[in-house]
């Protein structure tokens, strides 16, 4: 029997409270007396301080997260954190994202609510079973010289992962000067416009009446309209910015271009390039040429997008906030080219379960304990079926998860893509494993995740540890637990620890922090997010802290849990900072504890290794 499971565990919409100052408070009262006006003075300071702690507003999207679905209990469990978390969704301080990724989620789940409202409809009537395909992990148009109007030539219906890749074969028709190469972001019902993650627009001297031909990379969204616009060739002072060790702009082209004005793009223009100047000619180094055929390959790196054309790397481009490869929903061409074929390859593939012959052994094991030894949350994306059963099959059969003295768990926002939450739901009753979280998955938003990881740890799966680590980490658990034998059961921050770092205040940096954000010069002592532990006191008071909403939320998580362990240091506690190198943040060395980036092939190698050799030796 289906039953019904209510989120509004945590009560009605919080309802903000009415602010009044301290001059309103004491206005019409007589105050004669030294003392009296010493009291007032006091109440006052007293009331100005209370008025800066965050309060409670009203978050568009929240109540249709949190309103009652015919959800049954044994499906609720990839839900339990959700109640939870409304409080510290509603906070007046929220992170930069928040409103956007809680409005998205919500139209999200309307959808998967409804589409599983309609599969179960259809099994109690027996009538025929919705038609579902798995995520596929190629799309492939052989001719699309015959696109519509709107010019979308591929559909990618679960987005894009780290190495996905999309090869347009193609022929520059000369009735055009120009084409773009958009990659458009999922559209949710009753959004206005989908973002473009990226525009790659070429240009060709006889429509931009400069010199010579050059390629400008940004973004749009509804929000900001155009991005700044990066150009190829560049002629401002040159910079040593590397995306993934590639350069932005390929040398060559630099190399053979002179100067000339330009007039780059603002966001809220019209169009998204505006140059001038100059007679024409093409640069011979230039990749595109019209009447000959090219073959352009964009693929996903880890922190940008990069172009190779007829095998040789021409440009990169940075991911923008809010604009990652796992919200990609199609590719577009546009303008004077003809397209050959269209390839995308490398995409995010969801498992057929009921085809898995190791599901059960893959499913985690009851938790039988009062109290679990540690509780391991593992921040992933929608659309990374692959990493996740790379780990369920690796590093998570380890013995202390078997017998249930350590519980794995995948903290995982919802996606803007129906598909990828439908699988991701399936993913989620099958194996028992995921925590879905109110909101879209959006970088900006991970620190949310960690407070969730200790209510999960301190409330719903007490551990008297609780690591944080990421989908592409491997975790040797049985050399994390010998090394916390003898250490402090309290106070405890273990890891790769950076005492000396300072905020990134570059405005094009992944890891900018603005003066208003962090207005100090350092940060307190952090420990570095692919892999750290801390103690279950700790644990404790940063649930409290936001419950309470005393800490301030801060959107590199990593970082943030070093201020409020500072917090926790300044509340009269003892803070014990126990740094391990074997914890590696980027690659893997031998006799790692953990080792970072490691894709679904690369974890599967390591766990082998292990099992054969019986020693951490790296597969690169």
């Amino acid at each position: 029997m289906i039953l019904v499971f209510s989120y509004c565990l945590m009560g009605s919409r919080p309802v903000p409270p009415q602010k009044q100052s301290a001059s309103s408070f004491f206005r019409g009262h007589e105050v004669n007396d030294y003392s009296t006006k010493e009291a007032s003075r006091m109440e006052e300071k007293k009331l100005a301080k209370s008025s800066t702690k965050p309060h409670l507003i009203h978050v568009k999207g929240l109540d249709d997260l949190y309103a009652p679905n015919n959800i049954s209990e044994g499906e609720s469990r990839a839900l339990l954190v959700w109640p939870h978390m409304r409080l510290l969704l509603s906070r007046s301080d929220s992170l930069p994202e928040t409103m956007q990724g809680i409005k998205e989620a919500s139209m999200a789940w309307k959808d998967l609510c409804l589409l599983l409202e309609r599969e179960k409809f259809s099994k109690l009537s027996s009538s025929n079973n919705p038609d579902y395909t798995n995520c596929p992990s190629s799309v492939y148009k052989p001719d699309s010289r015959e696109t519509s109007s709107t010019g979308i030539i591929l559909e990618l219906p679960c987005g894009l992962v780290d190495d996905s890749s999309i090869t347009v074969v193609g022929i520059l028709n000369g009735n055009n000067g120009s084409f773009h190469i958009d990659l458009v972001g999922s559209q949710l019902s009753k959004e206005m416009k989908p973002p473009i993650i990226l525009h790659y627009n070429v240009s060709l001297p006889g429509d931009n009446m400069t010199q010579e031909a050059f390629i400008v990379q940004n973004t749009w969204t509804n929000e900001t309209g155009w991005s700044m616009g990066e150009r190829c060739p560049s002629h401002r002072s040159t910079k040593t910015t590397e995306v993934d060790g590639l350069v932005l702009c390929n040398e060559q082209i630099i190399k053979s271009t002179g100067e000339e004005n330009l007039n780059v793009t603002h966001p809220g223009s019209d169009t998204s390039t505006n140059f001038s100047g100059g007679s024409a000619h093409a640069s011979a180094n230039f990749p595109f040429v019209e009447g000959n055929p090219f073959t352009a390959t964009l693929w996903a790196g880890l922190d940008g997008f990069h172009m190779t054309v007829n095998g040789r790397h021409e440009t990169s481009f940075q991911y923008r906030e809010k604009l990652e490869p796992w919200s990609v929903g199609s590719l577009k061409v546009d303008g004077g080219v003809e397209v050959l074929s269209a390839l995308a390859k490398g995409l995010p593939v969801s498992e057929d379960h009921d085809l898995v012959v190791d599901a059960e052994h893959l499913k985690a094991p009851l938790v039988s304990r009062k109290r679990l030894v540690m509780l391991i949350g593992v921040f992933s994306t929608g659309n990374n079926f692959e990493r996740r059963m790379a780990l369920r099959r690796s590093w998570m059969q380890y013995e202390a998860v078997r017998r249930g003295d350590v519980a794995v768990r995948f903290f995982i926002g919802l996606h803007k893509h129906i598909q990828v939450n439908y699988e991701l739901w399936r993913e989620a009753q099958v194996y028992g494993d995921i925590q879905l979280m109110p909101f879209v998955d959006y970088y900006g938003l991970i620190a949310l995740k960690t407070v969730a990881v200790c209510i999960l740890g301190t409330k719903l799966l007490p551990a008297k540890y609780i690591m944080k680590t990421d989908d592409d980490a491997f975790v040797r658990i049985d050399e994390v637990l010998s090394s916390l034998k003898g250490k402090p059961t309290n106070g405890l921050l273990y890891g790769l620890i950076s005492s000396e770092s300072s905020p990134h205040r570059e405005k094009d940096s992944k890891w900018y922090i603005s003066a208003e954000e962090w207005p100090h010069p350092s940060y307190p002592p952090w420990a570095h997010g692919p892999g750290y532990i801390i103690s279950r006191d700790i644990a404790k008071f940063i649930v409290r802290g936001h419950q309470e909403r005393d800490l301030k939320l801060f959107k590199l998580e990593d970082v943030a849990v070093g201020i409020w362990i500072e917090q926790f240091k300044k509340s009269g506690k003892e803070v014990h900072y126990v740094n391990d190198e074997k914890f590696y943040n980027a690659g893997c060395e031998s006799n790692y504890i953990l080792a970072h980036y490691q894709g679904p092939r690369m974890v599967l190698c390591l766990w082998e290794k292990l099992q054969k050799e019986r020693k951490p030796i790296c597969c690169e």
